[in-house]
């Protein structure tokens, strides 16, 4: 059973939420204040944690971050459930390390779709050749969901690491943002292929010594990306 943490103010939806949630099999748990959520997750280990922006006493995007900085809880989906519904929101919610991002109101089974769409990526990974992948100073191993950059461990998100997994094992392949959609996000996304940029500059921040000049993935102007160390493509960056 998948257990889902539930961080939700409005004490109608939360309650909405909870009942809807564990109908369809999931177990449940979770505050409607900020205060101890991240203890809460830490305790918990939640598979995914549902997660308000606006709440009473604390900012849902400061939760975020320190879920993110958690070793333990990087890689645990994030959904933001919010009124912000402004396009510079969305992408500031991606930048910062949610996985989706659904605005206020919105209807049970839309929600249910994109949680389901989470557990289908993890499995997805859990699915893949476990052969460790190499490059550029990179190691991904797809087994423990470790990724080091010259022997030293980084901190990806669920999304961030099924995205470089895909890359590493096509080594010069050019993809299409759309491509990276449907293999990374799926064909049932609810997101604009805008995604793929934050997460490829996400990405770089973390893999590239110098963000702004790429040598691991490239881009390719007008098309999409691909990865292929040391090798500078007068399209792209």
């Amino acid at each position: 059973m998948k257990k889902i943490l539930l961080i939700e103010d409005d004490a109608d939806l939360f309650s909405l939420l909870k009942y809807n949630l564990e109908k369809e099999g999931f177990s449940l748990t979770g505050l409607q204040t900020g205060r101890g959520a991240l203890d809460l997750c830490r305790q918990v280990r939640p598979d995914l944690i549902l997660l308000d922006i606006m709440l009473p006493d604390s900012d849902g995007l400061d939760l975020c971050k320190g879920i993110r900085k958690d070793p333990d809880l990087a890689t645990t989906p994030v959904i933001f459930l919010t009124a912000r519904a402004s396009e510079t929101d969305r992408i500031v919610g991606l930048e910062i390390g949610a996985n989706d991002y659904v605005v206020k109101p919105f209807f049970v089974r839309e929600l249910f779709a994109r949680i389901k769409l989470q557990f289908r990526g993890a499995a997805w990974t859990q699915t893949a050749t476990a052969r460790i992948l190499e490059a550029g100073g990179l190691e991904l191993d797809p087994s423990s969901r470790q990724v080091r950059l010259n022997e030293t461990p980084l901190s990806l998100t669920a999304t961030e690491f099924r995205l470089l997994e895909f890359l590493m094992s096509r080594p010069g392949v050019v993809f299409s943002r759309e491509q990276l959609l449907n293999a990374v996000w799926g064909q049932d996304r609810a997101i604009t292929d805008r995604a793929v940029d934050v997460y490829v500059l996400r990405l770089r921040q973390k893999i590239e010594q110098d963000p702004a000049s790429p040598v691991l993935i490239h881009s390719v102007r007008g098309f999409g990306y691909t990865f292929e160390p040391r090798r500078a493509m007068a399209a792209g960056d």
